[in-house]
């Protein structure tokens, strides 16, 4: 909204605003659409019994990290509520030696077991020492809402997280710092694929 105010002894320029003209403006930002609420809440249908218990798909035969596939299969596949034991990821030197070796100024992605879909790139606003940090005090590998690739992962009503694939991946176990989403590393240890 622009309001303007003239003096008496405006003059004008041709084609042009009076040169005394006193311009008071008042400008009304305006903002894009309020950002979405996270987590991004799916719909209960995602982990629909599918040809391979929750998904279409086994896990990749070769996961990151020396990750025990049986083992991944059973919690990605054929779960609901149940994790690899807490500190199962600090047993993986691979995972530990590529954390320490990217170093605070390099993010890991982390894909999904069954599909190698991109599903978590961290640490994102913080540290690598600080997610390494968290992540071993919970026991499991902790994201944050900035680290989460939206597009492919939900939260549903009862706090699981998902891919949209239907892989179990963890739950959201918030703290006072917001939505953490403690991940089974065996869950998201999947290697990329190249989609033509």
């Amino acid at each position: 909204q622009i309001e303007s105010t003239q003096t008496e002894n405006s003059k004008y320029l041709p084609n042009q605003i009076p040169i005394s003209t006193q311009i008071n403006m008042t400008i009304k930002m305006t903002t894009a659409a309020p950002p979405t609420q996270l987590p991004v809440v799916g719909d209960e249908s995602i982990m629909s019994k599918k040809s391979h218990g929750t998904s279409n798909v086994p896990v990749q035969s070769d996961l990151r990290w020396g990750c025990d596939r049986e083992t991944a299969d059973r919690i990605c596949n054929f779960n609901r509520h149940y994790a690899e034991h807490a500190g199962y990821f600090l047993g993986k030197s691979n995972f530990l030696e590529e954390a320490k070796k990217e170093g605070d100024n390099k993010t890991i992605t982390f894909y999904d077991s069954n599909t190698g879909e991109a599903l978590f790139h961290a640490p994102q606003g913080r540290t690598m020492d600080q997610f390494l940090k968290e992540s071993q005090a919970h026991g499991w590998p902790s994201f944050r809402d900035d680290e989460v690739n939206w597009d492919a992962v939900r939260c549903l009503k009862n706090g699981e997280a998902v891919s949209l694939a239907g892989t179990h991946l963890g739950h959201n176990l918030p703290d006072r710092n917001g939505n953490r989403y403690c991940i089974n590393l065996v869950s998201v240890a999947g290697k990329p694929t190249n989609k033509a």
